[in-house]
């Protein structure tokens, strides 16, 4: 049990804290006066990005020997939990890059780890991962893109639904069924880059919220990959990247359902204290205390389980499916709820785009939706119950 000593620690030293310092300070500075702009015309954060880059904030993500810091990899999910305090389109699209990299980092080679994994860690590419599909969202083993063996290339046909940097990603990790036999265990994830012949988009979908993140289809007609661009050569092994992948990805989105909800806590802290009702400020309403008592309450609870699904994650604890599972459900919901609160709190003024809780409030239902649906949290969740009981005495 040596090796899970320690999961509920979580500290940061100062090298730590002082990338977080730069990525709030990035945020403000960069973010906050764009994110309005980039929401009403659906702008990618290029611009944003590349200050990231500098700043070295993608290096974080990934080890030292792939081009990364080496940092602790806890601090992904800090940094991704601070860029969704500002933005959650931003975080989106920056988690994103880390989501396309995962299966490459759970299954591949050390020569596709070193040529993909190098340029995503200093900024220069971007990544997205590519598993949904039209007919097949949370039913992955039921997803229809088929790759056909040909020589030493596949070639794929297929349509991928609601991929995130889809368009704008320079890599793609693209699940596709390789033996139609098998079922799951048929299933391969290929590394496709952008340009490749046969590979295009569909339209850039017209979204509620995250607008400034890019979704597209990823469309693929008779588009050859080299065999070698299996990850980690083996094929029908894309079933287990994909699991080993959401299980690893779901505490990033509970962190970003913890960062937004922290910045719609923020927003609504300041106006209570500034606006004037009945001849003080509505701060001092024990109606509003209250709303604001609940508010942070359930942030710091999410946040706690969140990282410690993250820290179960990170170390391949037995329980970090389970955890995960209920750090997205838990984290996600509440960053819807603090979002309208947040909009209520501000009365009509909430209800327009001069104020913050509107976009805030139309980003967060996306939480509860992508990487699995609550629904879907729950099924896996009840499912651990269902175990629990068969073990009580």
């Amino acid at each position: 049990m040596a090796q899970y000593e320690g999961l509920m620690d979580f500290t940061i030293n100062d090298e730590m804290r002082e990338m977080l310092d730069i990525a709030h300070e990035l945020c403000r500075n960069e973010v906050v006066p764009r994110r309005a702009e980039m929401d009403e015309h659906e702008k990618f954060p290029h611009e944003i990005f590349q200050k990231f880059a500098q700043a070295g904030l993608f290096g974080i993500m990934f080890e030292e020997k792939y081009g990364g810091l080496g940092l602790s990899p806890f601090l992904t999910v800090l940094a991704i939990e601070v860029m969704s305090e500002y933005c959650l389109g931003v975080a989106t699209s920056a988690g994103a890059i880390k989501l396309g990299a995962l299966p490459i980092e759970h299954g591949g080679t050390e020569e596709q780890k070193a040529k993909y994994l190098t340029p995503l860690a200093k900024g220069e590419k971007i990544a997205a991962f590519a598993l949904t599909e039209p007919g097949a969202g949370s039913d992955v083993p039921n997803l229809k893109t088929f790759a056909e063996k040909k020589g030493d290339r596949y070639v794929l046909n297929g349509t991928k639904q609601w991929i995130t940097n889809a368009g704008v990603a320079d890599i793609y990790t693209v699940f596709a069924l390789t033996d139609k036999t098998k079922g799951p265990r048929g299933i391969s994830c290929f590394i496709v880059e952008k340009g490749t012949k046969g590979l295009s988009f569909g339209k850039l979908e017209q979204k509620m919220g995250i607008r400034c993140s890019h979704t597209r289809q990823v469309i693929m007609e008779d588009m050859e990959v080299p065999a070698e661009n299996i990850v980690g050569l083996k094929p029908n092994a894309g079933f287990i990247h994909a699991i080993k992948t959401l299980i690893s990805s779901r505490p990033f989105i509970a962190t970003m359902g913890t960062g937004l909800a922290t910045g719609a806590y923020k927003e609504a802290l300041k106006y209570a204290r500034q606006r004037e009702q009945f001849g003080k400020n509505i701060i001092n309403f024990q109606a509003v205390q209250h709303m604001l008592a609940e508010m942070t309450t359930k942030i710091e609870a999410s946040r706690l389980l969140a990282y410690r699904a993250a820290k179960y994650s990170l170390n391949n604890h037995p329980e970090a499916a389970r955890y995960s599972a209920m750090a997205k459900l838990m984290s996600s919901e509440t960053a819807v709820q603090v979002c309208n609160d947040a909009l209520q709190l501000h009365g009509g003024y909430g209800f327009t785009k001069d104020y913050p809780v509107e976009k805030m409030y139309r980003d967060a239902k996306i939480l509860t939706i992508y990487e699995g649906t609550s629904q879907i949290q729950k099924n896996e969740i009840g499912s651990y119950a269902i175990k629990d009981a068969g073990q009580l005495k």
